[in-house]
């Protein structure tokens, strides 16, 4: 099955995005890019694609309108980027094909930050969340009310993001794991090492999406 491009509806805002739903698929990994990106990271849309080969559905989509991303502030509010996400969310249990579907999260740089606070929320359907180069200290005070399990990938390289993931980890009360992938950077551009980072999202995605999250979240 070919992606779709879709529009998201994310509350009263329109959204581009792409939508692909392999047959037989259980759960859906919806992506948060990080600051300067979109739909169209390479880097992420690599990762969706090896997720789709494991059976897994994906959402890639623009956290921000064009005209918002002319304002570098959007970018890096974590509030803002996180209701959107939430709001696509939404979007994607009301439609017949997506809707029966468990429900993790991709964020990567600053849109793990987006990703961990939305899954904060009391009535969030996320049942798994991975980070890769993520910022979740940027979610701060939210992290500890986040119950849907967390990975937390980071290149080993990476070392200032490395500190900033180990001191979030700490303020984590769900399950959660920091995979450190040895010799890669912030992008993870060495060789081999986003196809690693892809193995781990998937299993760690296929362990936790084949069911929905039930009312205690």
């Amino acid at each position: 099955m070919a992606a779709a491009d879709v529009v998201v509806h994310a509350g009263p805002v329109r959204l581009g995005g792409e939508l692909m739903v392999p047959e037989g698929a259980t759960g859906i990994v919806v992506f948060a890019h990080g600051s300067g990106s979109g739909r169209h990271s390479p880097r992420n849309r690599s990762v969706s694609t090896s997720l789709n080969k494991v059976g897994l559905a994906t959402l890639l989509f623009d956290l921000l309108t064009a005209e918002e991303g002319l304002d570098r502030a959007n970018t890096f509010d974590t509030a803002l980027l996180a209701g959107r996400l939430t709001g696509a969310t939404r979007w994607l249990l009301a439609r017949p094909d997506t809707q029966d579907l468990a429900v993790g999260y991709f964020g990567a740089s600053t849109g793990a930050a987006a990703a961990l606070w939305a899954a904060a929320e009391p009535d969030s359907p996320a049942v798994a969340v991975v980070s890769r180069g993520g910022r979740p200290d940027l979610a701060g005070p939210r992290l500890p009310a986040v119950t849907a399990p967390t990975l937390l990938v980071v290149g080993g390289d990476d070392e200032v993001v490395l500190d900033l993931n180990r001191k979030a980890q700490a303020l984590l009360r769900c399950e959660n794991r920091l995979a450190v992938v040895p010799g890669a950077t912030h992008l993870f551009e060495e060789p081999g090492a986003l196809g690693k980072v892809a193995e781990l999202a998937g299993e760690w995605f296929a362990g936790h999406l084949g069911h929905r999250a039930g009312p205690e979240g």
